[in-house]
């Protein structure tokens, strides 16, 4: 009634002599009530219908999302999904850098993201089409990937084969590291399915992992950058337009760059996929090294009189005891200083310089 009732209806009320708690009968007092109430409920349903504008944005992003998400963890289609991923990339990637006329940033990039070489030459690149551009460079990728997978599944198999055939009955599923040069996987895959398989289960595994993880990390963040732009958006009205409009606008900027970065990511973690076992020869490289710098580590020992001997050299504990005394660090006392014109330390009662200080 403060807010929407009129100063009449206070006057009112006044000359009425209405007490605390005593019921309001009059027509108009009654009126004057719900006129307030229907403006109190209209204000707060335009709040709400204003706030479910802002989250039927999110939320149309949200199941989008979230079909990405269901199809990984199912893998009801994965192999497609990963498809269109290499598809989406191979476009963005050769669309960006043909625009720009930048071919050696073309194949930086391709090195960066596929670790491959690119499959046309310069000239090529800068006439052709980019439809055809990218889809030679689509089935370069996914050539990679399938090799890349097969290699994983015939490393890993041995491993999986002796522990499924000595331990299977204990064990239900196995953890193999997997890499893609920058971050160890830990990815765990079902014992009996990946023996079955000789190894294709533990490469679906490691696509699996690696789309929900890239996925639910681009969302939270994502999520936290909706919510910052919700906020700065509000900020418009100042300037006669609609914040609505623009949190949309924005929005959609921000989630086609997070589906461009998901895609990249996965692509770029698929293509570099391998298993970080060190080559036997490496091993062997590192073990001689290893007893060669030992080889020489004693010859040096050697070359020292009475290395290694106890009492070798007469005195020789002595002596070495004497060194260590000498070369031990004595602190250092720091006195305050006396002024010259200060009364000196002594207590004669004269002046520092007049004292012990003359000859300082």
């Amino acid at each position: 009634m403060r807010l929407f009732g009129s100063d009449r209806i206070v006057k009112y009320m006044d000359r009425m002599g209405i007490k605390e708690g005593e019921v309001i009968q009059h027509r108009m007092i009654t009126r004057s009530i719900e006129r307030a109430q229907k403006k109190v409920e209209e204000n707060n349903f335009g709040i709400r219908k204003r706030l479910l504008e802002y989250d039927d944005v999110m939320n149309s992003q949200r199941e989008v999302i979230y079909t990405k998400r269901r199809h990984a963890l199912y893998g009801e289609r994965i192999q497609v999904d990963i498809s269109n991923m290499m598809t989406d990339t191979c476009d963005a990637i050769v669309a960006e850098y043909q625009q720009n006329n930048d071919f050696e940033g073309f194949k930086m990039e391709l090195v960066r993201t596929f670790s491959a070489d690119s499959p046309f030459e310069n000239e090529e690149f800068m006439k052709s089409k980019i439809e055809d551009l990218a889809d030679r460079l689509h089935r370069k990728v996914w050539d990679s990937y399938q090799r890349r997978m097969e290699t994983i599944s015939r490393q890993a198999y041995p491993v999986i084969k002796d522990v499924y055939e000595n331990k299977g009955q204990i064990y239900e599923n196995i953890v193999v590291p997997i890499s893609d040069g920058q971050r160890v996987y830990q990815i765990t895959t079902n014992l009996k399915e990946a023996y079955e398989s000789e190894g294709a289960g533990l490469a679906k595994s490691f696509s699996k992992a690696i789309l929900l993880l890239t996925i639910d990390e681009a969302w939270k963040e994502h999520l936290r950058e909706l919510d910052d732009l919700k906020q700065a958006v509000q900020n418009a009205s100042y300037e006669q337009k609609d914040p609505l409009l623009i949190y949309k606008f924005e929005s959609f900027n921000l989630f086609k760059s997070m589906v461009d970065q998901i895609n990249r990511k996965v692509v770029s973690a698929l293509a570099k996929a391998h298993i970080p076992i060190r080559d036997a020869s490496q091993v062997r490289q590192a073990e001689e090294r290893k007893r060669q710098d030992l080889g020489r580590l004693k010859m040096q020992k050697d070359d020292v009189p009475g290395a290694g001997i106890p009492g070798g050299i007469p005195g020789g504990a002595q002596q070495g005891t004497a060194t260590k005394e000498k070369q031990k660090v004595q602190p250092v006392r720091v006195e305050k200083k006396v002024g010259r014109n200060d009364p000196c330390p002594c207590g004669s009662g004269k002046k520092y310089k007049h004292c012990h200080g003359k000859n300082a």
